[in-house]
């Protein structure tokens, strides 16, 4: 296995892991501070891997089709299991989760059709930059929900988090959503080809 594809297969398997690790002190009653110095070197290295696998693809030059397509999906999986989690503990309103699932649903389906027809579509500059966004909303939502699992009041700027939480994650949804637009924009000559390219 290259080196990059090792580490968005690492990404793939530390997603379900946070979420187990996340859920955890609920369905047992016990273990909620712990989880706190598991969940965010965890968080921190999941994310640190996508850097991982670009570096790696670059420096060795290991950067192909399999890959371009392979990091998006990890990307996508990793962020949807650690936004769900926000969800459930209702940091990130529903709706807006929901309109990342379709959105990221939608780019999967369109790589799909590209994909069939012979291009693959990598990671354009729209696309990281929501990434980056996800990644910042989930991180600021894991900071409450330490400060929470771990006892620290933070009553007086409670209201003030929750204002910053909700603009993180509407901003990323709407970097989300102009992204999409801009691939079905760029790649729309390749999606209207009945022949593959």
């Amino acid at each position: 296995m290259r080196t990059s594809d090792f580490f968005t297969t690492l990404r793939l398997i530390l997603a379900p892991i946070f979420f187990l690790v996340f859920c955890l002190p609920d369905w047992i009653g016990m273990g909620s501070g712990f989880s706190v110095f598991v969940l965010v070197p965890l968080f921190i290295f999941m994310e640190f891997t996508d850097f991982l696998d670009g570096f790696f693809a670059r420096k060795k030059n290991e950067v192909r089709d399999f890959g371009k397509v392979f990091d998006p999906f990890a990307d996508v999986l990793a962020n949807l299991t650690v936004l769900f989690c926000f969800v459930l503990t209702g940091y990130m309103p529903a709706f807006l989760y929901v309109i990342i699932l379709y959105r990221e649903m939608g780019i999967t389906f369109v790589r799909m059709i590209a994909s069939s027809k012979g291009v693959a579509i990598g990671a354009r500059k729209g696309g990281k930059l929501k990434t980056v966004l996800y990644i910042i909303a989930a991180a600021f939502s894991l900071f409450i929900e330490s400060l929470t699992r771990l006892s620290i009041p933070f009553d007086s700027v409670a209201s003030a988090f929750s204002m910053i939480g909700l603009f993180l994650y509407i901003s990323a949804v709407v970097a989300s959503v102009f992204s999409f637009i801009d691939y079905l924009v760029c790649f729309s000559s390749v999606l209207r080809s009945d022949k593959p390219e």
